[in-house]
Order: structure tokens, then sequence, then C-alpha cells
């Protein structure tokens, strides 16, 4: 994707949807989509308030959608509160979203050039010698961060937040999360082709929530277990017999959970340790939604990847040696497995990641 391209279309959408704005509400499109919501963020309890605040007293469109910005990020309107979002998910979500972005700066005014050409080519209805002067004293300022006109706020009542684009895949999931917390606990699955971004799931969630998450390749087969029949087993790349005695069934009973997590280094198992259950409880890998265990989890994702991308980054994150094992052992293996057991249909949640990758 040409980068100018997208800032110029994007532009161009913006004003279409927005006649009635001002050029600060350009420059505040432009900020927020390379600064994000940095200047606006001190912690977490006082985004919360906020939210509170906002959430009961301003006018919310029911309808509003996310609106992409330029720049990794997007406004997430506070309608998704009404949907099923916690006010705390959107709270750290947006506090997670808060970071120093060090190209900001260059970024912003290779922006700020595309709208000076657009104006100039009729493309956006202003006078080219009021946006100069406006973004003389925007420069001045060193950027600072800016609010919308007034003209916007009383045509559009703009009410959302700024969140970045890791978490655009998974609002609904999230919203899913949240209402399943809000009545007690949940496990959830999270199945998906090798190098879709399983791991990284869990780390998001384990990020907002502070759960407890659960590998699939802390039980990979002993020596001892990888025999030619094990291995024309159906999902018989995984030692789910284990995991579903050390993890899931205690789990189900409401135990503690003591388990033991295979070494690839020694090819053993580990001492066991013991692990205290979180309110929320994640695993993720290929395997989690065998039919074995599949019943155990009130939610279940499937990550769906492209053979290209999932190539892309195989190789990328691995030694030619290691890539080969991947795509002439493993990936014929869990394919398979999604296959044949229909993993994919059998989800609550299927994310296409190659939606969300960028190009």
């Amino acid at each position: 994707m040409n980068p100018k391209n997208s800032t110029r279309k994007l532009l161009i959408e913006y004003y279409n949807k927005y006649s009635k704005m001002e050029i600060k509400d350009i420059f505040k499109f432009l900020y927020q989509s390379y600064f994000g919501c940095n200047h606006m963020v001190t912690s977490i309890n006082d985004v919360i308030e906020k939210l509170n605040i906002e959430l009961h007293g301003c006018q919310i469109n029911e309808e509003d959608e996310i609106e992409i910005l330029d720049g990794g990020y997007a406004r997430v309107p506070l309608a998704y509160l009404h949907r099923g979002l916690s006010v705390e998910t959107f709270a750290k979500i947006f506090f997670a979203s808060a970071q120093k972005e060090s190209e900001a700066k260059n970024r912003l005014e290779t922006g700020l050039k595309e709208v000076k050409k657009l104006i100039k080519e009729g493309g956006l209805p202003y006078s080219l010698e009021v946006y100069e002067k406006e973004l003389d004293k925007w420069k001045e300022s060193g950027y600072c961060a800016i609010s919308h006109s007034e003209a916007y706020h009383q045509n559009y009542h703009p009410s959302y937040r700024i969140i970045s684009e890791k978490y655009f895949p998974f609002l609904e999931l999230l919203i899913q999360i949240d209402k399943f917390l809000e009545k007690g606990n949940a496990i959830i699955a999270i199945d998906g082709g090798s190098a879709s971004g399983k791991t990284t799931l869990g780390k998001t969630l384990e990020e907002i929530y502070d759960c407890s998450v659960f590998h699939m390749d802390d039980f990979f087969l002993r020596p001892e277990q990888r025999t030619s029949n094990r291995y024309a087993e159906i999902g018989g790349n995984v030692d789910r017999e284990r995991f579903l005695e050390e993890v899931l069934v205690p789990l189900s009973q409401h135990k503690n959970i003591n388990y033991s997590k295979f070494d690839c280094s020694t090819f053993k198992l580990s001492s066991r340790e013991e692990v205290i259950p979180k309110k929320l409880v994640v695993v993720e890998g290929v395997y989690s939604m065998h039919p074995e265990l599949a019943g155990f989890y009130d939610i279940s994702v499937f990550l769906d990847i492209s053979l290209s991308l999932q190539r892309e980054r195989i190789n990328k994150r691995n030694t030619p040696l290691v890539a080969n094992k991947f795509f002439n052992e493993w990936l014929p293996l869990e394919n398979r497995y999604f296959n044949e057991m229909q993993i994919k249909r059998n989800c609550d949640f299927i994310i296409d990641i190659d939606t969300f990758t960028k190009s």
C-alpha cells in the first residue's frame, strides 16, 4: 500500500463524511493518526472516571462504528460500551494505546503537505491562505494537542477514544469476554494455523485481564509417544490426554492446576508447578479445540491466516532448517486436523488475520 495514497484517500473520505468540519478538525485527524492519544492519558483510574462521566453525559449514537485513522490508530466510539464492552476493558486498551511515537512529527508533516496539495487541487474546499495561516499558528505551538472545532461538536457530537490497531480485530471478542466475566469465570481456547498470532493474542488478553494462560506447546509429545500410529491420528501431534488430565479437568472442578511443561531442549518434562487459576483462563495453541477438549471452553477463537502470509511469517522467524520442518511435517498435520475435524466451523469467533495485516 502506498502510504501517500492511503492518506489522501482517508482525508477525502473524512471530509465527505464530515463536510461541516473546519481546518482544525483536519489537524486533529492527522494528530490522532500519528501521535495517537498520548496527550490525554494520566492513569487508568483517570481514564475510567472520565469515561463514566462522558458515558452518562454525552449524546451517543448507537450506530457509530470504528473510524480508521492514517497511522495505526482508530476512533472507537463509546457506543461499544453499550454493546457490552466494559468501561474497565475500554480504559485498559485506551491506556495501553498511549505510547510515544518516534516518527510522529515527520509523518504528521508529510500528512499536512498532502492536505495542502488537496486544497490546491480542489479536493478539499478550504482557502489555501487560511490553511497556511492556521498551520503556521499550530506549528509555532509545537503541534500541540488540538480539540475539535465548535462546528464539529455541534453537528457530529463526537464520543470516542483513540485505540491502537492491535486491538481492532478483537473488539467483538472482548465484548463477549466481558459479558462472561460479568457473570463469573470463563475459559477461552485460541486455535489456528502456525504463525497466525495465537501466542500474541494470548499475551494481549493477559495484558488486559491479568488472566492465566496455558500453551499447547508445553504439551508436545514426549519421545516415547512419537510413534507412527500416534502421528496417524488426526490431531495426534500433541499430548492432549495429559493436557486434559493436568489442566482442563482440574479447571472444570475449580481446583488448582499442577502440571509439567515439555522442555524442547531436553525432550523431557520439567518439574511440576502449581497455578491458581484466575477468573479468566486462556488456552492458546494448535489442537486446543480438539473434540476431546472443546467441551471445556466457554469461548473459542480461530485465527485464520492465508498460506502466503503464513509462509512469510514462518520464514521470517525461523532458520531454513526449522522452516522446512514446518512446511514438510507440522503444517500438513495441523491442516489435516483443521479440515477433517472442522475446527474453524466449530469456533465461536473466526478472525481473518490477513484483513488486519499491513501490506
